[in-house]
């Protein structure tokens, strides 16, 4: 099991999937992890999307994690189908202290000061940034990263390819959440492999 700052720190982009389809879910998972993207969120918005963690683990060279987990019941579902971790949209203190207790890689979510403090109470300095354009955008961030100069942040959330690289500039952001490398429907593996590609040459020198 890898740490969250590991995992945040081994690509640019982690692509942030709602696939609707788990038998779309292994050539999408083949694709990116070709095009260079290891660390995979596959958010709990859909049906399939337990079916889709399982099948995704099965790729050789994926790190397949859990989004949108809410609560602890999300956390143990995600867990049951191989997620090796655990992105939240917020931070509550059950699924905090449940994450915690499972030792799994968790990222929770943080919008402002009084959310970072939360997570600092609890012992995490790793943090996604969301809903980061709507949370105020580069300027929020910029203002948050003064006080907090040891937390570390995956920005998520209205980011496009075009925009990866002025949050990826940060100091304090060590990767970005993106959904435009997997477009939604069925999938297209060479669009996905190339969207990929490009998106991993973001990464931070």
């Amino acid at each position: 099991m890898t740490s969250i700052d590991a995992l945040m720190r081994s690509v640019a982009v982690i692509p942030v999937l709602v696939i609707e389809d788990a038998a779309h879910a292994e050539p999408i998972a083949r694709a990116l992890v070709e095009g260079g993207l290891t660390a995979l969120e596959v958010t709990l918005r859909t049906p399939a999307a337990l079916d889709v963690i399982r099948e995704m683990s099965r790729v050789e060279g994926a790190v397949v994690g859990a989004g949108t987990v809410l609560n602890p019941r999300d956390l143990d579902a995600a867990l049951g189908a191989g997620a090796k971790f655990i992105v939240s949209p917020g931070l509550t203190a059950p699924l905090t202290e449940a994450a915690q207790a499972n030792g799994v890689p968790y990222l929770p979510g943080v919008a402002n000061a009084a959310d970072i403090m939360r997570g600092l109470d609890h012992g995490l300095d790793r943090f996604k940034f969301f809903p980061a354009e709507a949370a105020g955008g580069l300027k929020a961030i910029k203002a948050l990263a003064a006080p907090f100069g040891q937390v570390r942040l995956c920005p998520t959330g209205g980011i496009t390819e075009a925009t990866a690289p002025d949050w990826l500039a940060q100091d304090c952001v060590l990767c970005v959440g993106g959904s435009w490398v997997v477009k939604p429907g069925t999938p297209d593996v060479a669009a996905i492999r190339k969207a990929a590609e490009a998106a991993s040459l973001l990464r931070k020198h």
